[in-house]
């Protein structure tokens, strides 16, 4: 078994340095290797999320059970919770640390925290979740966005408030905030992460 060494390591689209960053491995994280190419590897993470990473990033290890590198689950800790833990943390496409973070990678990391494991992207996130109505919207709750796919999530904190990690503009960062008259515009699924 393989896992990541001290990090975070960058996972990339392609073997090259210059190719988009799509994921982080944090230290200890479990891989499978699947191929290497030169000074890059073909990796799938322990949530089956793929891409390539330094060779040199990576560590052999005897034993990757999830007690060595996620917590133990604690039915009803609160993922909004260990969400706010990133509030005013820059936004970073890819990232999974208090350095930089994505909406999709604060999702991941909030659950992650409280020692559940679910999909890093905002659309797997979005179909690993049962879907609500408006009526059944709870605080913590996700809310995905987009036009023509699902590009954007955001944990609903009620009262028509939302915590997430944006870009737009002048702002960069995880906060919580008013959900947007074209944010709301642009709903595309309410779901609950069981």
């Amino acid at each position: 078994m393989t896992a990541a060494g001290p990090g975070p390591t960058p996972v990339r689209a392609e073997p090259r340095e210059d190719a988009e960053q799509v994921t982080q491995l944090l230290p200890d994280e479990p891989v499978a290797v699947e191929e290497t190419q030169g000074e890059w590897s073909r990796i799938k993470t322990a949530y089956d999320y793929p891409g390539w990473a330094r060779t040199a990033a990576l560590r052999p290890v005897a034993r990757t059970g999830p007690g060595t590198w996620l917590p133990e689950p604690r039915p009803g800790e609160n993922p909004v919770d260990e969400a706010r833990a990133y509030l005013g943390t820059p936004y970073e496409w890819g990232g999974m640390t208090e350095r930089g973070i994505d909406c999709s990678g604060l999702v991941h990391m909030a659950y992650r925290r409280t020692g559940r494991l679910v999909p890093r992207d905002a659309d797997q996130q979005e179909e690993a979740g049962a879907r609500l109505t408006e009526d059944e919207l709870r605080p913590g709750d996700l809310i995905t966005y987009g036009d023509e796919a699902t590009t954007h999530v955001a944990f609903w904190l009620g009262n028509g408030r939302i915590l997430h990690s944006t870009e737009r503009g002048d702002v960069a960062c995880v906060l919580e905030e008013p959900e947007s008259a074209d944010l709301r515009a642009r709903r595309r699924a309410l779901v609950r992460i069981r």
